[in-house]
């Protein structure tokens, strides 16, 4: 187990990072013809503003709830003894497909500039009527890049359809999984299905999580996710040591005839605690990992549609320290998490928020169906975005925008956009944005 008293392993990255960069793909020959409707160049959002105020929606505070440990232990005396990453893995049959093999169509979600090094995309027949949402990696969980031996990318799907709605999929449509992508082989990654459920009746049975995933972020053992669901959780928390298996393979969630049922699942993720949104309070709707301050800290930031009346908040907070609260936010003795760190940005439409140091990365989605959007770098005295096409258009990055996650051995930050899984060099990005920003 790597979560208490676990040893990180700091591996050098560079054999890696050179098979990288001596086989960039020719990922977007597709991609580069970029729709007239893109013909404008898109209006920079500026520096970030640093906000000062000390409370409130602008600095909205986490409490935290914890699912009861009897509950979960009532679960798993049903379930069977608890599996983790690992067994999820081993049964991972169901092939990403190489970029080569991926219909134009899909090819076409993916950037413009910077181009992706490496891509795949599930199959259609696998994903039909389920939204891709989220994305995160071993990367972020451990600072080596591994989770035990494996290098694992996480992609969080939501049931109903393939729409850009933040609003989400009507509650009966709602379901939300994760595919557990093993990526020890990148020429053959292979996954496996779980679905995220809640516990309910003290644990005697389990419900769906209904709510679309905007954002995801695998630290330590835990996994948080990102939820607008009708209670003011703004983000579940899953353990990865409490992954439980289906017994049964049907269309139902929970407990059933002859044993248990995840949708048609193999694995279920039930979620071990909540932090609830304040009353009237900003919802999160993209998340993810910073290892670059000290603490870790949690990055997140709402959405806030283009024809909106005020600028997108971005926030920061603290990751505990604390061994036995191994992936939890540091709260006070309040249970509740306060930003350590606030802003706002005036690029709209953002669907995915990454930070590193100063810099911020801001995911925008496309205007309108089939163009490509924008990732803006911005800091405290302005913003960036790399350029492409005859006009010089900013509209660059992937066409259906989705969440962030940066894997620090590889120097990569992977997205999501469409059934395409994909990542990108942040130094690319990094000077594709310099290269803007002196223009």
């Amino acid at each position: 187990m790597k979560h208490r008293g676990r040893h990180r392993r700091r591996r050098r990255g560079r054999a890696l990072r050179a098979t990288l960069a001596g086989t960039a793909l020719a990922l977007t020959a597709a991609a580069t013809l970029i729709s007239a409707s893109q013909a404008t160049v898109a209006e920079t959002p500026g520096a970030l503003r640093t906000v000062t105020s000390p409370s409130g929606t602008a600095r909205p505070a986490l409490a935290e709830h914890r699912v009861p440990e009897r509950w979960l232990d009532r679960l798993a005396a049903g379930m069977g003894r608890p599996v983790g990453v690992g067994a999820v893995l081993e049964d991972a049959d169901l092939p990403l497909h190489r970029a080569a093999r991926c219909p134009a169509a899909d090819r076409r979600d993916l950037p413009v500039a910077p181009a992706a090094t490496r891509a795949y995309c599930f199959g259609e027949a696998d994903t039909r009527g389920w939204r891709p949402g989220a994305v995160t990696t071993s990367g972020d969980a451990d600072d080596d890049g591994r989770w035990g031996a494996n290098r694992v990318v996480l992609s969080g799907w939501t049931r109903g359809g393939e729409g850009g709605s933040l609003d989400g999929p009507s509650p009966e449509q709602g379901l939300a999984k994760v595919a557990f992508v093993d990526a020890d082989d990148p020429a053959r990654p292979r996954y496996a299905w779980a679905l995220l459920a809640v516990p309910v009746d003290g644990g005697r049975d389990y419900r769906g999580l209904v709510s679309p995933l905007s954002g995801m972020t695998w630290y330590q053992d835990k996994l948080l996710v990102t939820t607008r669901d009708s209670d003011r959780q703004g983000l579940y928390v899953f353990d990865l040591h409490r992954i439980q298996r289906a017994s049964v393979a049907s269309g139902a969630v929970g407990r059933v005839r002859g044993g248990w049922s995840a949708h048609g699942s193999r694995f279920v993720l039930p979620a071990v605690a909540s932090y609830r949104l304040p009353a009237g309070g900003p919802r999160p709707a993209a998340v993810s990992l910073d290892r670059s301050t000290s603490p870790d800290s949690l990055v997140t930031g709402e959405w806030v549609p283009t024809d909106g009346e005020r600028r997108t908040r971005l926030w920061r907070y603290a990751l505990s320290r604390d061994p036995a609260r191994s992936g939890l936010l540091s709260t006070g003795a309040s249970g509740r998490a306060e930003p350590v760190a606030a802003y706002e940005s005036k690029a709209a439409d953002v669907r995915g928020v990454l930070a590193r140091g100063s810099a911020w990365y801001l995911d925008r989605a496309a205007d309108e169906p089939g163009a490509h959007g924008t990732l803006w770098r911005q800091d405290t005295e302005g913003a960036g975005a790399a350029a492409c096409g005859p006009d010089e258009t900013r509209q660059c990055w992937s066409g259906g925008s989705g969440s962030l996650s940066y894997w620090e051995e590889t120097g990569e930050v992977w997205s999501q956009s469409g059934r395409m899984l994909f990542a990108v060099p942040l130094a690319s990005v990094d000077r594709a944005a310099e290269r803007s920003s002196d223009e």
